[in-house]
């Protein structure tokens, strides 16, 4: 009888290999210039980016837990900050787990409350222009849900955007709007894996989590997706920013607009992406 561990990496090859089947061949389309590359050193992954309302940074959360800043005086990267090592996201999508929840923290009480439960993977939050609502990923349902702050809708949720795939992180938009970066496309196969919760828990059982994620991120770089979308506050695509088959830019995690720069994030690189509009 075959060994667990032999088990395990057969059904970890086969399961991924479905996927980039299922992938490839997708068409992409070049519409973006040359990408300059920012590297950061001793890493991989730095998800998303932030600048200080002053200048300051910009500041890279790193896939790991890890805060970075920028130092523009030594001309290197230091450590800013942790939040939350150890994270399988993996497990997450596959189990279709659906524990994940909205809160709202007051900043003068210190009081927190929470505002929906059962999400299945919410990611990113960003406020509307006037602050009248609030949108964020459903990673694992490929969506954008809006939840109203007031106006009489105040407290409703509803569906904003269905997309192509999974949806990382969301930024508004200094045009109008919000980018949203997809991770990568959902595939017919995992379609199917995802519609039965008791297979992807199997897969989980079969697969120990570690090496489903070493598998899967070093799978990522050929099954990302180089895609983001740029919707209005009522889910209309906007713009679609797609890149050439081969560019090194994959597993968008984030975008984020600022002085006409598109600032990209990705979860296996090791350097941003920086496209001039």
């Amino acid at each position: 009888m075959a060994s667990k561990p032999f088990i395990a990496l057969a059904t970890t090859v086969l399961f991924f290999s479905l996927i980039a089947v299922n992938h490839f061949g997708k068409p992409f389309h070049g519409k973006l210039g040359e990408m300059e590359i920012v590297p950061i050193t001793d890493t991989v992954g730095p998800e998303s980016v932030a600048f200080h309302p002053v200048g300051d940074g910009p500041y890279v959360g790193i896939s790991d837990g890890r805060i970075i800043k920028w130092q523009p005086n030594e001309h290197r990267w230091i450590s800013f900050g942790i939040t939350s090592p150890n994270r399988n996201h993996i497990a997450v999508v596959l189990s279709g787990d659906k524990t994940g929840m909205l809160l709202k923290y007051e900043q003068e009480s210190k009081q927190i409350t929470v505002l929906l439960t059962n999400l299945s993977f919410p990611n990113g939050v960003a406020l509307s222009k006037d602050g009248s609502f609030l949108v964020f990923a459903e990673t694992t349902k490929c969506r954008i849900l809006r939840y109203w702050l007031s106006t009489p809708k105040a407290g409703n949720l509803e569906t904003l955007a269905q997309l192509p795939g999974f949806p990382d992180n969301i930024k508004r938009s200094p045009r109008g709007g919000f980018w949203v970066a997809i991770h990568s496309r959902r595939c017919k196969v995992l379609s199917w894996i995802l519609s039965y919760s008791k297979l992807g828990n199997a897969l989980i059982w079969v697969l120990p989590v570690d090496v489903i994620t070493k598998a899967y991120s070093v799978m990522s770089k050929y099954l990302g997706s180089g895609l983001a979308l740029r919707i209005s506050e009522e889910g209309v695509v906007l713009e679609t920013l797609e890149l050439e088959s081969g560019n090194k830019m994959s597993s968008i995690s984030e975008v984020q607009e600022k002085d006409d720069h598109l600032w990209m994030g990705s979860i296996n690189m090791p350097f941003l992406g920086v496209y001039r509009l």
